[in-house]
């Protein structure tokens, strides 16, 4: 009888209750493994595969981008020699230059009135000549000329460099030419405007070597009267250890236009006064 209690009993469990504790711990111990096991890795995001890839990966720089890039440099004085043969200065290139600089504060009509006559104009020098070449050329009855002239706080001609050491370089540069002249050294270095003042107001000069700056600023002070002037040249053409002319500085760019709008123009179209671009 029991043994019929014990086989009904059996029959009428549900299904999984046959099972003792220990064989539903080592079950449940099997099936959390195996979804250790099986369980998806995660992903990476998109934001830990970023960094490396911008690390590993370095975008190839396109053709137009390069070309942008060689649009945004600026051409240098050397590139520019590099390629071509230095071309002397004539007098169309100081017309430009003047046109540029007074464009940004003069009517049509004023700018009109600064264009200098062709007549003013002396033969430019074409890289061949040396100073003193170059002023026997310009000038040839130079002896005559400052034999002539007794009028002090002035000089008969006028050269317009850069720098002092440059002025310095063309006087030595002149001895060819000048001959028994009277030559003044114009400009700043270790020289004081007011000494400068009263050399000119002692002694009859015939010819002035210096830079803008201070040729203006003698004029200011009465110490130079540029009436009796016959000749002003400009080192057009010399270059300096950077390649660069004078008139391509900024500054003693608008230096010179300072100084020719100190009756320059107007000595120049009366035709009393020659421009050369040595």
């Amino acid at each position: 009888m029991a043994d019929d209690l014990g086989d009904e009993w059996w029959e009428h469990q549900p299904a999984g209750a046959a099972s003792s504790p220990a064989s539903d711990g080592e079950g449940r111990g099997d099936t959390e493994m195996m979804q250790q096991e099986t369980a998806p890795v995660p992903a990476l995001s998109k934001k830990t595969k970023q960094p490396k890839e911008c690390f590993l990966i370095k975008p190839k720089e396109t053709s137009e981008d390069a070309t942008k890039t060689r649009k945004r440099r600026k051409k240098k004085i050397t590139d520019v020699l590099a390629k071509s043969e230095p071309k002397p200065g004539t007098p169309e290139d100081l017309q430009k230059l003047m046109k540029d600089y007074f464009s940004s504060n003069r009517s049509v009509i004023e700018l009109e009135e600064l264009n200098l006559p062709d007549s003013c104009f002396l033969k430019a020098n074409d890289l061949t000549h040396s100073l003193s070449s170059y002023l026997k050329e310009i000038c040839p009855k130079w002896v005559k000329l400052r034999k002539n002239h007794s009028e002090k706080k002035s000089v008969l001609m006028l050269i317009i460099c850069g720098s002092a050491v440059r002025a310095l370089e063309l006087i030595r540069s002149m001895t060819a030419f000048r001959g028994d002249s009277k030559v003044m050294k114009l400009f700043a270095k270790h020289i004081k405007v007011q000494e400068q003042v009263k050399l000119l107001e002692k002694r009859v000069v015939h010819l002035g070597v210096g830079t803008p700056g201070r040729i203006k600023e003698l004029i200011k002070q009465g110490g130079l009267n540029l009436n009796p002037l016959k000749f002003l040249v400009f080192d057009w053409n010399w270059r300096d250890q950077k390649l660069r002319r004078m008139m391509d500085i900024p500054e003693i760019r608008k230096e010179v236009f300072e100084l020719l709008e100190m009756g320059v123009f107007s000595l120049c179209k009366s035709e009393s006064l020659k421009l050369g671009l040595f």
